[in-house]
């Protein structure tokens, strides 16, 4: 947790682009990283772009990348991020990585973060970084990473991970979760939620969540868990039982928990507890109050329980949790 630039400046995040990229997955970095800001509109990081060789970039669509920087960017790093390119696509090319891209990397200082977005992962895995490590990718290609790399520990059921500073995440959109997740560990559960608010996607989806949701959107009409959503919502510090939230989604037990992992990616009580985790976060980054009573007002009833929870989600007491954000007691 909490890995902010020992300087006295932004934590300095660089996106190493190859010919190919997907500019969705550049464009994430920047938005999310670049909008994140401390006190007065400070910002908290600062973000930059290169390749191995600086110039004219061909991106997978219809227009090109001018990057200004090349590889020389990553010797002053806190965070590399390494997205996605057409050229991971070609079971061909996943096997080896190309020299130049080899030789950039070789520049990343020691102790800097490194991850990657969907097929990122890759390059990562080609590089040696993700040997011993537990690592994902876009759900597609995880049977191949698995095969090219045994020395990696793919779990192809999660959004993204993190082992010992270096991260992976899936596809696209987890690249999302993945820098939010960042951001948060960086600077706390607020930041990270005025940068989600700021774009407009959910603040927080843990990265156990599965990748592959059958029905993320219900169709026009259908049931949907969303009520039972709301309600718990509202409703956290309160013992809330699976019968409850089915009763305010009017269903069953069990039509409720086959449709809950179908919208959201995880089980009902799953659910509940990463938006209880999230909420005592967010008490323990905003006031004095004691563990104890924001475990309660968090719906965990005790402080053994929360602490629980702490150290198995992120693997830290609440105390040190909030001391890392407020300072020591």
């Amino acid at each position: 947790m909490n890995t902010v630039s020992g300087g006295e400046g932004p934590h300095r995040v660089v996106t190493l682009v190859r010919p190919g990229l997907l500019p969705m997955e550049l464009g994430i970095v920047h938005r999310l990283f670049g909008t994140a800001v401390g006190e007065g509109g400070r910002p908290l990081y600062s973000v930059v772009t290169c390749a191995p060789e600086p110039g004219e970039l061909a991106t997978d669509a219809d227009f090109t990348v001018n990057v200004a920087h090349g590889p020389e960017a990553l010797e002053s790093a806190d965070t590399v991020l390494v997205p996605a390119a057409v050229e991971d696509y070609g079971p061909q090319e996943r096997g080896r990585l190309a020299q130049p891209v080899r030789r950039a990397l070789a520049r990343v200082p020691a102790g800097a973060r490194v991850a990657s977005i969907c097929t990122g992962s890759f390059v990562l895995a080609a590089a040696g970084l993700l040997d011993g490590r537990r690592a994902t990718t876009h759900w597609k290609s995880c049977d191949e990473l698995r095969t090219l790399y045994p020395e990696v520990d793919v779990d192809p059921d999660v959004l993204y991970t993190e082992d010992r500073g270096v991260l992976t995440s899936a596809g696209v959109a987890a690249g999302i979760d993945l820098c939010l997740h960042m951001i948060r560990g960086d600077y706390g559960a607020e930041v990270a939620n005025t940068v989600a608010r700021r774009t407009v996607v959910p603040p927080h989806r843990e990265g156990g969540q599965a990748q592959y949701i059958e029905q993320p959107v219900p169709e026009p009409g259908a049931d949907s868990t969303a009520a039972a959503r709301t309600y718990a919502l509202r409703h956290l510090a309160e013992p809330l039982v699976l019968e409850d939230l089915a009763r305010e989604a009017s269903m069953s037990v069990r039509t409720l928990g086959r449709r809950f992992l179908r919208e959201t990616g995880a089980t009902p009580m799953r659910w509940l507890t990463a938006q209880r985790l999230q909420h005592a976060r967010r008490l323990l980054e905003r006031s004095d109050e004691p563990v104890d009573q924001v475990a309660a007002r968090a719906g965990f009833g005790t402080g053994t329980a929360m602490r629980q929870h702490f150290r198995e989600v992120l693997g830290v007491s609440p105390r040190a949790y909030r001391n890392t954000f407020r300072g020591a007691e």
